[in-house]
């Protein structure tokens, strides 16, 4: 067990601090983050360039290092030194919190392993900014953020999360939000859906309406900025017993049917997808192509 006091601390002990950056518009800065950015002895940041614009906005001139997701090993180990020497930290990220689909997870696991201090800041985040005005349900939610880039991984993502009944937040960059848009609607069904677009900044926008108007949308005119997706959860009575297949994916499910029922993979296609209720289409796209 271990119990932190975050505002007890012995003098000289080293802290952590976890700063929150603007996601779009840096009025958002909060008044504590700008005086702990000046206070520290060091700011970690996933983008020196980009975090340095800030801190000259600001007229911040803390020294800033490197952090980010390929040298976030080997930095962290020389982070957690200055830590234990007692120096005080601030982790950023380009834009929001650190460690929400950003850098910052490992070096607070590190952190906390060795007794070290680790005091969170409140401030901006793109994922509550968008369910909060998004229309549909904010509590329960659960936020998955980024989907995987593989298409067929991609499909396993949704298919797991078909039953869930929370309200699903996602990330997603604009090349790759039609591509999942579509998959979205193969696998989750029609459903309500709020796209949030460049949240804060000038051109917010917010795109309400049925996965299948809002992929008619997607499909007329460039698509630009970092995108929010919010989805209705699942409707659909959940039964309480288990189906055996609930922890295969479809080319093991499939395969059970061809090596254990000795059924053609024509047939063990068509029962998969009767048993998950899924097109047959999908479910041979999968095993087949995918």
């Amino acid at each position: 067990m271990q119990q932190q006091k975050s505002f007890d601390q012995e003098e000289g002990k080293g802290i952590l601090y976890l700063v929150p950056t603007p996601i779009g518009n840096l009025e958002d800065m909060t008044f504590r983050a700008i005086n702990i950015l000046k206070q520290a002895a060091l700011i970690a940041a996933e983008d020196t360039r980009n975090t340095r614009k800030l801190l000259n906005y600001f007229e911040i001139d803390t020294p800033v290092v490197s952090y980010h997701e390929h040298n976030k090993e080997s930095s962290g180990v020389k982070l957690i030194e200055k830590l234990k020497e007692g120096e005080h930290i601030a982790l950023v990220s380009d834009a929001g919190m650190p460690a929400i689909s950003d850098p910052g997870y490992e070096l607070v696991v590190q952190a906390v392993d060795e007794g070290l201090t680790v005091v969170p800041l409140p401030g901006a985040n793109a994922a509550l900014t968008a369910l909060i005005a998004s229309g549909l349900a904010c509590q329960p939610f659960y936020f998955y953020g980024f989907l995987n880039r593989s298409r067929k991984e991609k499909r396993h993502e949704l298919e797991a999360l078909k039953r869930q009944e929370a309200t699903l937040i996602f990330y997603e960059s604009p090349h790759r939000l039609k591509e999942t848009l579509t998959q979205m609607l193969e696998m989750l069904g029609p459903r309500q859906i709020v796209v949030c677009r460049e949240l804060t900044k000038r051109f917010e926008e917010f795109i309400r309406g049925s996965l299948e108007e809002v992929l008619e949308w997607a499909d007329q005119g460039e698509i630009r900025g970092e995108f929010v997706l919010i989805i209705e959860g699942s409707k659909e009575q959940v039964e309480q017993e288990i189906a055996w297949w609930d922890n295969l994916t479809i080319e093991e499910h499939v395969n059970h049917y061809i090596s254990v029922k000795n059924l053609s993979s024509k047939d063990a296609i068509k029962q998969t997808a009767k048993d998950r209720g899924l097109n047959k289409r999908d479910v041979y796209q999968t095993y087949h192509v995918d």
